[in-house]
This record gives structure tokens, sequence and C-alpha cells, in this order.
């Protein structure tokens, strides 16, 4: 593996593979190109990690630092998923990531990351058994949920927000099945359960039962318990 950058964080983009996507119509021959570029990135995740199950992924900020308290939860979480058998996926970045990957090594298990091409934050973290870099963020986003049967979501910044509240609206949605998704690192998510009690749930943007889509705990061995619990009961994984 080669050794981690030590570049400080920053909002730099290395190539322009999503902003051109994005931008405007272009010609023909460059869409095509772009959409095969995009179905080879697609093949790749999917032939890299098609033999590892079951995984747990596990989201959050890749700017804690291994004496912050997050970091170690995170470290704790990945330790106790595989003592219990499971994969730990992550982002594959420091932080958080970083964190769970680490646990993952230390608790004997198996230990993945899907990474994403940002030089001045996102190079690889050195506890990874595979990893793939992606160009693209939602081809990376689908990668780590088709291969998990649970997520667990930790403090972070916008991607942590998006990860997690893509997830919730593909359960509200019934795209994906109704697997478990923890949210762990109080009191970081108490202002956030406000405006759900306060804003999503008093306008009725979202039903009831949707504010259940999360379990929240600060307990890993807890956390790790729903998940089988939930897992077998709805039949989610052998």
């Amino acid at each position: 593996m080669e050794s981690p950058s030590n570049q400080p964080w920053g909002k730099d983009r290395f190539g322009k593979q999503e902003e051109t996507l994005l931008e405007a119509p272009g010609k023909l021959f460059h869409s095509l190109y772009r959409t095969f570029t995009i179905a080879t990135e697609f093949f790749w995740g999917l032939h890299t990690f098609r033999n590892e199950s079951p995984c747990v992924t596990v989201f959050g900020s890749a700017r804690f630092e291994e004496d912050h308290e997050y970091y170690k939860l995170a470290q704790e979480v990945g330790k106790t998923l595989a003592e219990a058998g499971f994969t730990v996926m992550t982002g594959g970045g420091p932080g958080i990531m970083e964190a769970a990957n680490r646990g993952a090594k230390e608790g004997g298990g198996r230990s993945l990351g899907c990474n994403i091409v940002l030089p001045k934050e996102q190079h690889h973290n050195p506890y990874l058994d595979k990893w793939i870099t992606f160009k693209h963020f939602f081809i990376r986003k689908v990668i780590m949920m088709k291969y998990s049967c649970a997520f667990i979501v930790l403090p972070g910044g916008f991607g942590t927000l998006d990860e997690a509240f893509e997830t919730a609206t593909l359960i509200q949605t019934k795209t994906i099945k109704k697997f478990p998704v923890i949210t762990m690192g109080r009191p970081f998510w108490d202002e956030l359960d406000d405006f759900v009690q306060k804003g999503l749930l008093k306008y009725e943007t979202i039903s009831p039962e949707d504010e259940h889509i999360f379990y929240t705990t600060e307990s890993p061995e807890e956390a790790v318990k729903y998940i089988i619990d939930v897992t077998k009961r709805r039949k989610l994984i052998d």
C-alpha cells in the first residue's frame, strides 16, 4: 500500500469528472464516452466486492483525529462488528472511516474501503484489506449500499448527511429493504432530532413511521445486537 498523504484537508478537485458530467449538455460522442466510463467504474466496483458479505457500512467525518472521542467510538464500533463476524466497509479515508477500519482489523475481521478522488483529503487509510478509488460520488454510494446489510452513522459533515439521508430515502420509498440505520455520537444528533420533530413531522413532510428509520444508541454492543436481531428477523442475511 502507498503511504498516506500529509496534505491538509481541502476542497480542490482532482479532475473534473462530475463537474463536466453535470454542467451542461455535450456532444453525443462525449456523452457516449462518459456513459462507458461510468459503466466501467460500476463494473469495477461490483467485481471488486462481489464476494464480500455480510458488510456493515460505517459513515462519518474524515476530520476527526485519533485522540477524538468520536474516532475512539468508531474504532470500538469496527472492532465489535468484526468480532460479531461482520465485514466493515467505509469510505476508505481518514477520520471516522480510518477508525472503523482500524477497529475491524483489531477485531480480526475484514476491512474494506470505497475511496473517492479528493487529493487534499481523501487518501485511503492503511487499515484496508481491499479498496477501490472511485471518480464519481454516486457510484461510490451505490456500491456501499449494495453490499451492506446495515449502516452506522457517526458525526460528519455534508457528505455524511447525504449518505445518511439518501439511505433513509431509499428505505422510505421502499427502493431498498428496511435495513438497520443506526446513529451514534450524541449530542451531535440532538439538534437534527429537533429539526425532524419540529420541522419535518410538524409540517408533515414525512410520515410518523419515517422517524423510526433511524435507531440511536451510544453502545457498540447494543448497535451490533440490534443489527443481528433486525437482519435475522427480516431475513436480510442468512
